[in-house]
């Protein structure tokens, strides 16, 4: 069925996305330096 490599790939995408988040908001806080500086 064409639906089965749906749901997998939906939490693999969720997943990098969840990681990639967490790895910003780490940055942040971690790295206050940046945030004034418009990279962001």
């Amino acid at each position: 069925a064409w639906w089965l490599p749906i749901f997998p790939g939906l939490a693999l995408s969720l997943t990098v996305l969840a990681f990639n988040f967490l790895g910003d908001t780490l940055r942040d806080v971690l790295d206050p330096r940046l945030r004034g500086s418009g990279l962001i």
